[in-house]
């Protein structure tokens, strides 16, 4: 078996397709931009696929969904836990590839109302901060094991985002603090404008 896949199946190309974050990677508050993508993990037992989804404010991967498959129904799964997770209907942008994932039509029932932008073709740079996070979670944690199959695959990536990466892994981008710890600095000088201009 060959140590990689393909994760991104070319769909239509047009124009109805456009970049609309534009590599904008810095928006200036939570839920304001997100982003999402899907990597390959091999284990013994076969390929298994991330679906991650990340706060583009913070860093924070706010949703992910392990598979087995590269079936549009857990890319949907995902974007419906972090809209339940972040308690939102909608972000402003929601930023992915164009595979063929992010155009089918159950991708766009469950983002509807949200503004989908798509990288170009070919183009990583255009969803360079998701793809620099599965590059990490690889290089960081799961290339260190021989994983056996999913249930192993799901302990250690669990292990990784929710016990690390979000809540204890310092971000140059976060001012060097964890993306947990980011966002609740955003929430308490919003509170506190509040007050003071209450």
């Amino acid at each position: 078996m060959k140590p990689y896949t393909i994760t991104t199946i070319d769909s239509d190309f047009s124009e109805e397709y456009k970049n609309i974050l534009d590599e904008q990677f810095n928006p200036d508050f939570p839920d304001a931009v997100w982003c999402t993508d899907i990597t390959y993990i091999w284990t013994y037992e076969g390929f298994v696929y991330l679906t991650s989804i990340m706060d583009l404010y913070s860093r924070k991967i706010i949703s992910w969904v392990l598979s087995d498959t590269l079936e549009t129904k857990w890319v949907v799964e995902a974007v419906n836990k972090a809209k339940k997770v972040r308690n939102v209907s909608k972000p402003l942008i929601l930023h992915s590839d164009r595979g063929r994932q992010y155009t089918a039509k159950d991708y766009a029932d469950a983002t509807s109302g949200m503004t989908l932008s798509y990288s170009k073709k070919a183009y990583p740079w255009d969803n360079a901060c998701i793809e620099s996070f599965h590059s990490l979670l690889k290089r960081e944690w799961i290339n260190r094991f021989k994983i056996t199959d999913y249930n192993h695959a799901y302990k250690l990536i669990f292990k990784y985002i929710e016990a690390f990466y979000n809540t204890v892994r310092i971000h140059s981008h976060c001012d060097y603090v964890s993306p947990n710890e980011y966002e609740k600095k955003y929430w308490i000088k919003l509170r506190q404008m509040e007050i003071n201009v209450a």
